[in-house]
């Protein structure tokens, strides 16, 4: 994949090299609070091993977020295929470190995965799968004009916990867009 650049980021594939900074990401308890489970070095490995048979497989998975000012990798941001009930949906995902929470962030480099998604892929809807008390996450679905689609239970590495379902489509988000009611 070409890397994605937004004003202030870049996103390209995860590497080897970025193991340090996916271990401070991932064994960061408040990074992570959504997912209640603490990250081993063995489970890190794993999380970057998966990445890259994601994009060998097709073509993108989550992507280094890094700061184009200074060149720091400062979280985690891609597409992946997810299961919701009985199939899978292309979810964006965003995990960023708490040092850069608030900033915009999350929302640039989601925004960027949106529309890759409809524009170089095709696609015609995707989603987020959030933990429901997650209020920033849902905040940042919403920026990107998805709407609550679905209440659900899903299971993670610490048991069933409530999530909500939020998309969008490519027809609707570029209305969005084009009236003015999303942040360019």
């Amino acid at each position: 994949m070409t890397p994605l650049c937004t004003r202030r980021l870049l996103l390209r594939e995860l590497q080897q090299a970025d193991l340090p900074a996916v271990a401070r990401l991932l064994q960061n308890e408040t990074a992570m609070y959504a997912y209640k489970h603490a990250f081993t070095d063995a489970d890190v490995q794993a999380w970057l091993d998966r990445q890259r048979r994601r994009y060998a497989a097709h073509g993108f998975g989550l992507w280094a977020v890094v700061l184009r000012e200074t060149g720091a990798v400062i979280g985690q941001t891609g597409l992946t295929y997810q299961p919701y009930l009985d199939t899978q949906v292309l979810e964006v995902g965003y995990l960023l470190e708490p040092a850069y929470w608030r900033r915009g962030y999350a929302t640039e480099a989601a925004r960027a995965c949106r529309d890759y998604a409809f524009g170089s892929l095709g696609e015609d809807k995707v989603s987020s799968i959030i933990k429901s008390d997650n209020a920033p996450s849902i905040r940042v679905a919403e920026r990107l004009g998805m709407t609550r689609e679905a209440e659900f239970t899903a299971r993670y590495f610490s048991g069933e916990q409530p999530h909500v379902l939020y998309s969008v489509r490519r027809a609707d988000a570029a209305a969005c867009f084009f009236a003015g009611s999303m942040l360019p």
